[in-house]
C-alpha cells in the first residue's frame, strides 16, 4: 500500500508530503491545481520517463520519494531478485531525484537503484490507470496472468514452469552436444593440448606462493646478511663484548646484591629472564642467516618455474587455483566428447520425457484457462453494464502458440464497443476513460485474488456523470475494500463515496504559484462538493446537498454495486 509521498520541487509543487489511507482515497481540486502533478510524481517513482521540464523552475532538481507498507509477497520476492530488501517494520522506501543535466539519483530503502529497476518493480506495487500511462491492459502478455489469478492456477503454472526450465535446460545441453564432426576432432585437439600442457606443468597450490617467497629471499640474501652481521654484533660484541654479555653481569651483580637486600629477588629474575630469551633470538637468527646460503642454480629454476607458471596463467587464469580448475573442466568436456554418442542418446532420451511432461502441464494448463476465461468474461461484462457500459463486447481470446514461459497459449483482451463491430485488441478500441472502467470492472472480478493492492485511477469519470457516476464510485469503494485505490475526480457523486478525501489547491504567493494538498475533515468535503456540483459561491443550499449526498454515501455499505 502506497502510506506516504513527498514531492518537492516538481512543477508548481514546492514541498508537499501527504498520507493516504487504506480503503478508498480521492483527490480534488479545480482545473491546473496541480492533480495531473501528483500523478506524474507518482509515475517518476514507479520509473516512467520524466524530463528536467518536470523541475519547478529557479529549482536545480526535483526529489519525489514514496513509502509502501508491507507490499505483497511477490513484490518482496521481485525485490530479493533485484538486490533490494524492506526495512525492519517491513516498509519499501523509493526515492528519485531529477536534476538539471537529466540525470536521475534513484534510491530503495537507501541503496542506489537505476530507473529500469524501479519500472521493473512499479507493477508489483501499483497500477496506474490514466492518460500517460502505459495502461496494463494495453500489454497482451499480461493479461494471461489476469485469466491464472482469477482461475487460482499459481500451484499449476509452477508446476508448469519447474517442466519448462528442465526441459529447456536439457535442450541446451543438446546444443552444446551438436558440432559437426570436424569441429569435433579440432575442439579434441585443443583439449588434448591443454590438458598435456598443464599436467606436464605438475601445479601444485601453494607452490608459486612459495617459490617467490624463496627468489625474494635469494636476490636479498646480501642486504640480509649485512643486517643479520650487525644484530649479532650488537648481540654478542667484539672486543667489549655486546648486549648477551652486558646482561650477564647486570644479572650476576643483581644476584650477589640479592644476598644483602632480597627485594631485589623478583628484578634479578626479570634480568635474567631477558637475558636467556635474548639467546634464544640469537640462535633463531643464526638459523636464519643459514637461509641465506644457496646455490645460484637453485635460484635459476626457481626463476625458470615461475616463469613458466606466469605463462601458465596468461592462458589458463591468474592463479594456481583457476588453472587447476580449467584443467577439470578440459577433462570434463574431452570425455562428455568422446562419450557424446552415449550421453547423446541418453540426453536425447530425457528431453523428450521433459518435453512430454512440460506439453502435458501446458494442455493442462491451457484447458483450465480456458474454462476460467469463460467465467472471467461473463463477469466482468457483468460488470461493464454495471458501469454503464452495457453494450460493450468484452472477450477472451487465446491462441495456441509455442510453449514459452507461461505454457503454450497466447492470451489478449478483446473489446467491441458498437454493437455489431468486431471485437478487437484493447489498444485499437478503448479510450482512456473505458480503459479505467474496464479495469475497474476487471479489479473488481479479481477481489482477493489481486497481487497488487494499490489502484490509482486518474480519469475514470471522463464521459459519465449521474447514475453511471454513481455506479463507477460504488465500483471503486467495492474495489477498495480490503486494499487501496487512489482517484483523481471531478465528480462529487464519486468523491462524496470515499473514505479518505484530499483537496488540491493552487495560490500565488510574491508572483509565484504553490500547490497544496489538505486532508478534508467533513465540512470540508461538503464545501468542497458543494463546489464541484454548482463552483463559487457556496451557498447554504449547495451545502445541504453535499451533506445529505455525504449521509447517503456513508449508509451505503461497500460491498454494494451490483
Amino acid at each position: 500500500m502506497l502510506s506516504q509521498l513527498y514531492i518537492e520541487n516538481v512543477a508548481i509543487i514546492e514541498k508537499c508530503g501527504l498520507d493516504f489511507n487504506s480503503g478508498f482515497n480521492v483527490l480534488t481540486g479545480e482545473t491546473g491545481a496541480g492533480k495531473s502533478i501528483l500523478i506524474d510524481s507518482i509515475g517518476a517513482i514507479l520509473g516512467e520517463r520524466t524530463s528536467r521540464e518536470l523541475i519547478r523552475t529557479g529549482a536545480s532538481s526535483a526529489f519525489v520519494s514514496a513509502v509502501f507498507s508491507n507490499p505483497g509477497q511477490q513484490a518482496m520476492e521481485k525485490l530479493r531478485d533485484l538486490g533490494y530488501t524492506a526495512d525492519e517494520e517491513g516498509n519499501v522506501l523509493i526515492q528519485r531525484e531529477i536534476n538539471l543535466t537529466g540525470r536521475n539519483a534513484c534510491r530503495i530503502n537507501g541503496r542506489p537503484a537505476t530507473v529500469s529497476v524501479l519500472k521493473e518493480i512499479s507493477p508489483f506495487l501499483v497500477n496506474v490507470h490514466g492518460q500517460h500511462e502505459s495502461y496494463q491492459l494495453l500489454s497482451p502478455d499480461l493479461h494471461i496472468r489476469y485469466i491464472d489469478r482469477m482461475g487460482e492456477l499459481s500451484p499449476l503454472v509452477i508446476q508448469y514452469q519447474e517442466a519448462y526450465r528442465k526441459m529447456c535446460r536439457i535442450r541446451d545441453e543438446l546444443r552444446d552436444f551438436d558440432l559437426d564432426e570436424e569441429q569435433k576432432a579440432r575442439r579434441i585437439d585443443l583439449l588434448k593440448y591443454q590438458i598435456q600442457e598443464l599436467e606436464e606443468a605438475e601445479l601444485r597450490l601453494g607452490e608459486q606462493e612459495q617459490l617467490t617467497e624463496k627468489r625474494t629471499l635469494y636476490r636479498n640474501s646480501e642486504k640480509l646478511a649485512g643486517q643479520f652481521q650487525r644484530v649479532r654484533a650488537l648481540l654478542d660484541g667484539e672486543e667489549d663484548g655486546g648486549v648477551l654479555s652486558a646482561l650477564g653481569e647486570i644479572s650476576a651483580a643483581l644476584a650477589e646484591a640479592q644476598r644483602y637486600l632480597p627485594s631485589l629477588g623478583q628484578l634479578t629474575e626479570r634480568f635474567q629472564s631477558i637475558e636467556y630469551d635474548l639467546q634464544d633470538c640469537s640462535e633463531e637468527l643464526s638459523q636464519s642467516a643459514d637461509l641465506l646460503d644457496y646455490d645460484p642454480v637453485e635460484l635459476e629454476e626457481i626463476e625458470t618455474r615461475l616463469d613458466s607458471i606466469y605463462r601458465l596463467s596468461l592462458k589458463y587464469g591468474q592463479t594456481t587455483e583457476d588453472m587447476l580448475k580449467y584443467l577439470e573442466s578440459c577433462r570434463e568436456e574431452l570425455e562428455n566428447i568422446e562419450l557424446s554418442e552415449e550421453r547423446l542418446e541418453q540426453l536425447n532420451e530425457a528431453y523428450e520425457d521433459a518435453k512430454a511432461e512440460a506439453i502435458r502441464l501446458a494442455k493442462l494448463l491451457s484447458a483450465q484457462r480456458k474454462k476460467t476465461s469463460t467465467g472471467f468474461m461473463e463477469n466482468v461484462k457483468q460488470e461493464l453494464g454495471f458501469l454503464n457500459m452495457p453494450g460493450v463486447e468484452f472477450q477472451v481470446e487465446q491462441e495456441r502458440c509455442p510453449l514459452n514461459h507461461s505454457g503454450c497459449d497466447k492470451i489478449q483482451f478483446l473489446l467491441s464497443t458498437n454493437p455489431g463491430e468486431p471485437a478487437k485488441p484493447l489498444a485499437k478500441i478503448a479510450s482512456g476513460g473505458e480503459l479505467s472502467r474496464i479495469m475497474l470492472a476487471i479489479k473488481t472480478v479479481l477481489a482477493g485474488k489481486d497481487e497488487v493492492d494499490t489502484l490509482i485511477f486518474d480519469e475514470v469519470d471522463t464521459g459519465i456523470s449521474g447514475s453511471a457516476a454513481q455506479k463507477v464510485g460504488l465500483k471503486l469503494r467495492q474495489a477498495a475494500k480490503g486494499s487501496q485505490v487512489i482517484c483523481v475526480t471531478h465528480l462529487a457523486q464519486i468523491a462524496a463515496l470515499a473514505q479518505n478525501h484530499l483537496l488540491i489547491q493552487k495560490h500565488q504567493q510574491k508572483n509565484r504559484t504553490f500547490t497544496e494538498i489538505t486532508p478534508l475533515d467533513s465540512e470540508g468535503r461538503a464545501k468542497e462538493l458543494a463546489r464541484i456540483m454548482g463552483g463559487l459561491p457556496v451557498t447554504s443550499l449547495m451545502l445541504e446537498n453535499a451533506r445529505e449526498m455525504l449521509k447517503l454515501a456513508e449508509e451505503t455499505p461497500s460491498d454494494f454495486g451490483g
